[in-house]
């Protein structure tokens, strides 16, 4: 073993922690060359597995190589590897270092590497075989983030190449069995190393507030105070028994962190508390306090934090935890092609860790601000992001990797097929993969910029238009997810400029994506420069304003948030824009969060493939309308109207049918009642009788309405077109010539007269043919009449001579035998002039009165 790894003392890194009890079981899985770690948050299998991983290679040989750390969350990495450090004597970067993005403290003389996902990604497009690397632990892999997941398909597909590389997959939950099924050798499960947890007692108290969690911005205020004052009530009453305790506060978003820290610290009033804040956007020296435990003589502390300390980081001294019970994750709307976090309940697994970083130290107490049933009705694991994200990304690295689509990968979870299919098409229009989903140079390209896809081609072709710099300063800004409540991305570049927390990590990730557009040219344009760059990267959002909100050339609608700067703007390319609700969408359903000004010249250059001039038509009141029209996707420029024709007019009369069906032509009486006659006989006679459902009408359009769409098509209006012929050239022939035999228009009565058959709907073919005669015109009339081959019988409505309704029945022999007796009593008084004999078996049929007989 190499003198290195001998300063990876166990006993001294173990000390205390609940997972020393299982290095020996994981020593003795590490000899499969796979293993699954289940153990608690807090148990130490984050301080403790990296260095057992590394003792491991280091007693093969020289050469085994480095162990890389897979940790979800930059802040959680720098954590993880600086504590190391300190449990080493050793400085961040000798034994063990970090590399998150634009940052690195790493030595040569590491043994461990502590990254997050998006780097290790990276790294094995540029060297699949992962040269001087010897093992990896894939931590927090229950998160089940996108990333992540990916990471367990491709390195266990890895592994079949190289065996000798170690692969370690841990997790906080009981998931643990189906990730040694994905990752263990030759079809067996790898071994799973277990780590009872560690709790002391924990009381669990519900405070629920008044109102609902959640209002139409987001996460409500009101329960955002009411979590603060439940935070700051529950721990001044800890505090009063045990001056040590200090809080843990969960809340979704950095947001709602910031609003429940401010209020925090105004009820603390003089007591001395100190409120910190945890999320991915506050600076590293920030962090670190928060993650570095209380020292001797500070105040009682309360952390408000986001899921980020749920099991990535453990928070010294928290005795109390504070829950509002909710979670941030990706969601994908595909309707609209955007997708973004959003704020849901969390995972009953996700409560259940939140609650045991309480009683890690010593009895513990959990307050939980939502109810019992809220707490049932949870679902019981966090949503794989991979089900929900928007995989333009994912789909790029598993086409680099050689498996389009992630066939014949084991992936935790299999991607959807329609979320797959729109990344593809977003991946062609960015020349990165052919119509195969197979990668194209143009897509390594892009791959090997550390951004996403689109921020990539950003970058590139900005580059082109505003110089390499410039272009680098703005997708620096968008790639860390930075934000500006006004959604003015050009003022947010002006604070990064002049003194934002995040200024220092924004110009390290600008230098660097600007030493990697290279071969770009000369700055073309000194204006819009944020506007250019962002619609080269997101064309489909390049966006004009339409009253009080946005029309995105992809056809949705948005609107920015109260009071943004950018509200006078004609153009706007988006950098992002969300699902959202209420006043904060101005009834679009989507809100636009960072947008930069552009002018429609610029629109029309960075969205130039979306430019159309063509003539549109519709079926407006019955008549084909047309317009040439210029437009930029969903945005018209221009519009002028144009004499109807050709296949515009065509196509307009096809869709007009086929949005609004065949009632936007007019059917006469003659038209709807042949369609009733032939669908009684395609009911019950079926073939050769057409089906003439709307279904089946529209889909053989040009076999009988073919002469009618042109003459509609030409000008024609739909008023004045007969369907009666169209629908006649459906009927086959030589059945046709048996069509007024089998279902006629009319009906011989027993008085002679010839009297309309009223078939029923078309829509209700099932129901019976009637017709309406007067009593006196069936005298003697016994058999009851049918059509469709005798299938089918009449209904009689049998009529006073005021064209009242006296009977209705299918049966005329079983009427004159009973109910007429009734009918006669009751009538013969009221109409003396017209016959009611006695026996309507033996009366002459008539339309007559008595005096007329």
């Amino acid at each position: 073993m190499s003198a290195s790894a001998d300063r990876l003392d166990l006993g001294r890194i173990g000390a205390g922690l609940p997972f020393a009890r299982s290095v020996p079981a994981l020593e003795q899985a590490l000899a499969d060359g796979v293993a699954v770690v289940q153990a608690p948050p807090g148990t130490g299998k984050t301080t403790l597995v990296p260095p057992v991983v590394a003792r491991s290679l280091a007693a093969r040989g020289s050469g085994a190589g480095r162990v890389v750390v897979v940790q979800p969350r930059r802040v959680a990495a720098r954590a993880a590897a600086s504590r190391l450090a300190a449990l080493t004597d050793s400085r961040v970067g000798e034994l063990i270092g970090w590399t998150v993005r634009g940052e690195r403290r790493l030595e040569p003389t590491a043994l461990i590497e502590v990254v997050t996902p998006g780097i290790l990604l990276r790294r094995l497009l540029a060297d699949a075989s992962l040269e001087g690397v010897g093992a990896v632990v894939l931590d927090e892999v229950h998160e089940r983030g996108l990333e992540t997941d990916l990471l367990v398909g491709l390195l266990t597909d890895l592994r079949t190449l190289r065996e000798d590389l170690l692969l370690v997959a841990m997790s906080a939950t009981v998931d643990a069995a189906a990730f040694a099924r994905l990752i263990g050798p030759d079809g067996a499960p790898a071994p799973v190393v277990d780590c009872p947890s560690a709790l002391h007692p924990l009381a669990v108290a519900w405070r629920p507030g008044a109102g609902p969690r959640t209002d139409a911005r987001g996460v409500s205020r009101d329960f955002l105070a009411h979590v603060a004052t439940v935070a700051a009530e529950a721990h001044r009453a800890a505090v009063a028994e045990d001056p040590s305790v200090d809080a843990l506060v969960f809340v979704p978003g950095a947001w709602e962190v910031g609003q429940v820290a401010t209020r925090l610290r105004a009820l603390a009033g003089p007591d001395g508390t100190e409120v910190l804040e945890l999320h991915g956007q506050v600076g590293p020296r920030e962090q670190d306090r928060a993650v570095g435990g209380r020292r001797s003589g500070d105040p009682a502390r309360i952390v408000v934090s986001t899921s980020l300390a749920e099991s990535s980081l453990t928070v010294p001294g928290v005795r109390l935890v504070v829950d509002a019970g909710l979670a941030r994750e990706p969601r994908r709307d595909a309707a609209r092609g955007m997708s973004g976090l959003v704020t849901v309940t969390c995972s009953r697994a996700s409560a259940d860790q939140r609650a045991g970083r309480a009683a890690r130290l010593g009895p513990g107490e959990v307050v939980r601000c939502y109810d019992e049933s809220t707490y049932a009705g949870m679902p019981e694991h966090v949503t794989p992001a991979i089900a929900t994200s928007d995989l333009t990304d994912g789909a790029l690295l598993l086409a680099c990797w050689g498996t389009p689509r992630g066939q014949g990968l084991g992936l935790p979870t299999v991607p959807p097929v329609v979320a797959l299919r729109d990344a593809e098409t977003t991946l062609r229009r960015l020349g990165a993969v052919d119509d195969e989903g197979v990668v194209t140079a143009e897509g390594r390209r892009l791959a090997r910029i550390p951004v996403g896809a689109r921020l990539a081609r950003g970058l590139l072709d900005g580059s082109e238009l505003v110089g390499p710099r410039r272009a680098a300063e703005v997708v620096a800004a968008l790639a860390d997810d930075l934000r500006s409540p006004t959604g003015d991305l050009t003022g947010l570049l002006r604070e990064l400029r002049s003194g934002h927390p995040a200024s220092d990590r924004w110009r390290r990730e600008s230098r660097r994506l600007e030493s990697l557009a290279v071969g770009a040219g000369a700055a073309a344009y000194d204006a819009m420069v944020e506007g250019l760059v962002v619609g080269m990267a997101h064309p489909e959002w390049v966006a004009r304003r339409s009253g009080d909100t946005y029309l995105l050339a992809g056809g949705t609608r948005a609107a920015l948030p109260q009071g943004s700067p950018l509200a006078h703007q004609e153009w706007l390319a988006i950098a992002d824009v969300t699902r959202a609700t209420g006043r904060t969408a101005a009834g679009t359903g989507a809100v636009i969060r960072l947008a930069a000004p552009l002018d429609q010249e610029g629109a029309e250059l960075v969205a130039a493939h979306l430019l159309v001039d063509e003539v549109r038509a519709e079926l407006v009141e019955g008549r084909v309308r047309a317009r040439r029209v210029r437009a930029l996707g969903a945005i018209e420029l221009t519009s002028t109207p144009v004499a109807a024709s050709g296949p515009a007019a065509h196509a307009a009369v096809r869709e007009a049918l086929r949005d609004r069906g065949l009632g936007v032509l007019t059917w006469s009486d003659a038209a709807r009642t042949l369609r009733d006659r032939l669908a009684l006989l395609h009911t019950h006679l079926g073939d050769p009788w057409p089906d003439v459902s709307d279904e089946a009408l529209l889909d053989r359009l040009d076999e009988w309405l073919g002469p009618e769409i042109d003459a509609l098509a030409r000008g024609s209006a739909a008023g004045r077109i007969d369907l009666t012929e169209p629908l006649r050239r459906l009927l086959p022939w030589p059945a046709a010539s048996r069509l007024d035999q089998l279902a006629p228009e009319r009906l011989a009565v027993a008085s002679g007269s010839h009297v309309r058959i009223t078939y029923p709907p078309h829509d209700d073919p099932d129901a019976r043919p009637t017709v309406r005669v007067k009593l006196q015109e069936c005298f003697g009339w016994a058999a009851t009449p049918t059509v469709a081959d005798g299938w089918v019988p009449i209904t009689f409505h049998l009529l006073s001579p005021a064209q009242r309704p006296l009977a209705i029945t299918d049966d005329l022999a079983s009427f004159w035998s009973g109910p007429y007796q009734q009918v006669r009593a009751e009538m013969r008084g009221r109409y003396p002039r017209h016959p009611w004999p006695e026996d309507p078996w033996t009366a002459r049929a008539t339309a007559r009165t008595n005096r007329r007989r």
